[in-house]
């Protein structure tokens, strides 16, 4: 058993797919297939189970993932701490939706800085189907997201609630108008917006992060849905405007980890995410 063949076991579990591992890891599906049989041959069991639905665990591959995930995590750990100046002792990779990156992460990022000077830490953005794969593989150590799903080995976390407010350019506005532009922040304020706007048109404008619609609606004008937390700076410098009467929505934050790790300043970082989580809780039921 290699390094190679569990890390192509997480990548075959992360994405469902032979296939989709394959590309992933920028190698044929038959270099994936082959790994995954030398493997099998090598504990004696069947792994996967392959339908139309695509890629499954087997029994023996669910008892199997925790070693595996374990295995690859050590070997990173290992290439990246061997490599460290004396000073540190270790490092710890985050990775963050880019909303998550705007004020709340970077406090996180001087929290760290201020209690574990000896730590090296890799900051990352993504969205949560990347996030959650690198999770699982083991080659992150915490994700942020809004939209988590659910894996074995992995906790998710509610940390706080973001509240989503539409705000325009204009000061004078009353609600979507023809250049308003829809941020996809997932499936929950997808049903909530649909009904609050039930009879609005499909948005000629559609974006994936909060941040591209702030630099649309900057730009060519145009209102948008924010985290308040995000467009607060904007709103305070007269450049963006919160849309009076307008709905608000919830929208969780959520922490998600290795239930098991060898990391030793992981439970450290957890709570630094916690107390100043803590705080946007306390500020959003002050304000």
């Amino acid at each position: 058993m290699d390094i190679d063949q569990a890390r192509t076991f997480l990548a075959i579990t992360a994405n469902g797919s032979f296939l989709e591992a394959a590309k992933q890891l920028h190698l044929t599906q038959s270099t994936v297939s082959a790994r995954i049989q030398r493997l099998e041959d090598e504990l004696g069991t069947r792994l996967f189970v392959r339908n139309r639905a695509g890629t499954s665990l087997t029994p023996a591959g669910r008892r199997f993932f925790e070693y595996a995930k374990r295995l690859v995590l050590t070997a990173d750990q290992a290439r990246d701490d061997a490599g460290l100046p004396e000073r540190y002792r270790a490092s710890l990779r985050i990775g963050g939706r880019i909303a998550l990156w705007e004020g709340f992460l970077p406090q996180w990022v001087g929290w760290m800085r201020r209690r574990a000077n000896d730590v090296v830490i890799r900051s990352e953005i993504g969205f949560e189907e990347d996030l959650m794969r690198r999770l699982i593989e083991g080659s992150l150590d915490i994700g942020l997201m809004y939209t988590p799903s659910h894996s074995p080995g992995l906790i998710v976390e509610h940390l706080f609630d973001e509240t989503l407010v539409l705000v325009s350019s204009r000061p004078d506005d009353k609600g979507p108008g023809e250049d308003y532009i829809y941020v996809e922040w997932g499936p929950g304020f997808y049903a909530q917006h649909a009904q609050s706007y039930p009879d609005i048109e499909g948005p000629a404008q559609l974006v994936d992060i909060g941040w591209l619609g702030i630099q649309l609606v900057l730009t060519n004008g145009g209102s948008c849905f924010l985290p308040a937390r995000m467009a607060a700076s904007f709103i305070a410098a007269g450049r963006l405007f919160r849309v009076a009467g307008s709905p608000e929505y919830v929208l969780p934050a959520y922490v998600v980890f290795p239930r098991t790790t060898d990391s030793p300043v992981l439970e450290q970082a957890l709570q630094g995410l916690r107390e100043l989580a803590g705080q946007e809780r306390e500020r959003a039921a002050s304000g």
